[in-house]
């Protein structure tokens, strides 16, 4: 597996609490690597520095070998190069759904309309919700607007998917299906980092499992390993009120 995507010893406080004090990591293609770890531990801290949308104190990034956290670097362009998808959605809601998934397609990547349209529908038929298109968001179900925001996400086949607790503002009824389009996306080959407290599917789908506390790694290594045999104690003891 070649690397797609390697952070060296990131920091980030956010005016004297420190969040992220020392996080290293490495992402190969087409690898599925999930975060765990306490409410505090900085997972969407990290996520939010890996594609620059908060910058790091201190530390390198690299993306395929470029280093982003170099000050010449091109914020939007790297960000062009992520997708992202949030807890709450943020889908647009003046806009259809359609017009939600095309639009980074539309505006960042200057594809032509016709052609972000096909793609876009092309993607609602795969989520199973091309006879939304012409919705607005407010029309759809909790666990549909995600379904959409993911869509959003992979219109422009981004180099990283990062996902941010993304069943975490759904109803437990509507976590399945978000949860299962995932789970496809990982099988297809979709080179995904995601922040998760649903610890059955972090050991379902991961090829590798990070467990960060007090802004460190803490412990990492195949899901097997770290939820039939975790080697720290802290590791054992957040397990325990979880599983």
């Amino acid at each position: 597996m070649s690397g797609v995507l390697r952070a060296e010893g990131l920091r980030k406080s956010f005016g004297r609490t420190p969040v992220l004090q020392g996080v290293s990591l490495e992402l190969a293609e087409h690898e599925v690597v999930t975060l765990i770890g306490p409410s505090g531990s900085g997972k969407s801290t990290l996520l939010r520095c890996l594609n620059l949308l908060e910058r790091v104190d201190d530390g390198q990034l690299w993306l395929r070998g470029e280093d982003i956290t170099d000050p010449r670097a091109d914020v939007d362009a790297v960000r062009a190069r992520f997708g992202i998808v949030f807890q709450h959605f943020n889908l647009f809601p003046h806009m259809t759904v359609l017009d939600n998934v095309t639009l980074a397609a539309r505006v960042v990547h200057r594809a032509p309309r016709a052609e972000a349209a096909e793609r876009g529908r092309a993607l609602l038929e795969r989520i199973g919700l091309v006879g939304k298109a012409d919705e607005h968001p407010d029309r759809l179900s909790g666990g549909q607007q995600q379904r959409v925001a993911i869509a959003r996400a992979i219109a422009t086949d981004p180099e990283v998917l990062l996902l941010d607790e993304i069943t975490s503002a759904l109803d437990p009824q509507l976590v399945g299906e978000v949860l299962e389009l995932v789970r496809e996306l990982g099988r297809d080959g979709t080179t995904i980092l995601m922040a998760t407290h649903e610890m059955s599917f972090a050991r379902e789908v991961s090829d590798r499992v990070l467990f960060l506390d007090g802004g460190v790694v803490a412990e990492s290594g195949p899901p097997a390993q770290l939820f039939e045999a975790p080697r720290s104690e802290r590791l054992r003891e957040f397990l325990g009120g979880l599983l």
